[in-house]
């Protein structure tokens, strides 16, 4: 079996996250391929398409939130995803208990008692007005029926978990400040969630399953799962098996992939790319070292934005006023910063910065703590 140590997993990767060469793919498709992107912080999913789409126009992500193609939702790992609309009505309820689990977890003494489905089923009458309600109005509508449990609780719980929720536009606007209105999903969409088949071999998990090797491939089945945070795909991926190649990676555990999905020399050259917070491209996996260093694990979860140079995590980057800052992790040579230097002026544009404003620090930032 054919062994692929970290550098061709990690050109892999950049080929198949639109970072070794930028496409022209539309915004909807692209958000498509790469099953989704982060959006907790709501302006991130911009820089994230910037670095991976040729002549980029915020505008074009803003008509596909207006007009109902992409949404942003709780979905993956319980944190909030921009997803396309067939994406979100088709993986909701396969994510309906991991999302239930992660919230009572998180709020176990908190929500003691709250019989979840009764909770949902009242929810939902609340929200079948079709008003968007923030979650803190949600929680008042039920406050007489559960005034125990704290409202951060009981909020999360319903708008993440027990209703399936969408964030309306203005939040996720470019360049707008907006505070996190919900509606049902279905009735933004004006179409009902798919439900779960009741076919042992999991259709909605093996379609996951190609979806995440196509954009994150070739990956072991405990980066799928690191990426969803779905543990029941065992039967999906048992039938998808023989679709499949198999490798093996650099410490002999077992890589799955498409059979005809882009997996570059190693030798190819991997420009200098900016990622948004949180990006799939890092937290997409359980093994991330083939995109980063494992001193410098801590950032990625931290909400830090990284910088890629030779297609591996070596800086990180903010924007104050008018100014991009960039903090090496390690030492860059003067090609690196001519190259990072280059690609951040080109952001500055995109983010109102001035970019004769562009400043590199001269030492590194050192290690970050680890983290999972």
């Amino acid at each position: 079996m054919t062994v692929l140590d970290a550098r061709a997993l990690n050109r892999a990767t950049l080929a198949r996250q639109y970072l070794l060469d930028r496409t022209d793919t539309p915004v909807r498709e692209a958000v498509a391929h790469l099953c989704g992107m982060q959006a907790q912080l709501p302006q991130e999913p911009f820089t994230g398409l910037w670095s991976r789409l040729r002549a980029f126009e915020p505008g074009e992500l803003d008509a596909a939130l207006t007009g109902r193609q992409v949404v942003r939702t709780h979905l993956m790992r319980r944190t909030v995803h921009l997803v396309t609309a067939d994406d979100a009505l088709a993986w909701r309820a396969r994510h309906d208990a991991m999302l239930r689990q992660r919230v009572t977890a998180t709020y176990r003494r908190e929500l003691a008692g709250v019989d979840l489905d009764e909770a949902a089923a009242a929810g939902e009458a609340v929200m079948a007005d079709r008003r968007p309600r923030t979650m803190a109005e949600l929680v008042e509508a039920l406050r007489d029926r559960w005034p125990a449990p704290p409202r951060r609780a009981l909020g999360e719980l319903l708008v993440a978990a027990l209703v399936p929720m969408v964030q309306l536009p203005p939040r996720g606007l470019w360049r707008t400040t907006a505070g996190v209105r919900n509606l049902p999903m279905a009735g933004w969409l004006g179409r009902d969630i798919a439900p779960l088949p009741a076919d042992a071999s999991d259709p909605v998990g093996q379609h996951l399953v190609r979806r995440y090797l196509a954009a994150h491939g070739p990956a072991t089945t405990a980066d799928l799962r690191a990426w969803c945070g779905l543990a029941g795909l065992p039967a999906a991926v048992r039938a998808v098996r023989e679709e499949l190649v198999t490798f093996r990676d650099e410490r002999g555990r077992e890589l799955l992939d498409l059979p005809d999905a882009p997996r570059p020399d190693p030798d190819t050259p991997a420009p200098v790319r900016f990622l948004l917070a949180f990006d799939n491209a890092i937290l997409g996996y359980r093994d991330r070292s083939r995109i980063i260093d494992d001193a410098h694990l801590g950032l990625s979860v931290a909400g830090q934005r990284a910088v890629l140079v030779d297609g591996r995590v070596a800086a990180t980057w903010t924007t104050t006023d008018d100014r991009l800052g960039i903090a090496p992790l390690r030492p860059l040579s003067a090609a690196e910063r001519e190259a990072v230097r280059a690609e951040a002026r080109a952001l500055a544009v995109l983010h109102d910065a001035d970019p004769e404003r562009v400043h590199i620090d001269t030492a590194t930032t050192g290690v970050t703590a680890a983290a999972g």
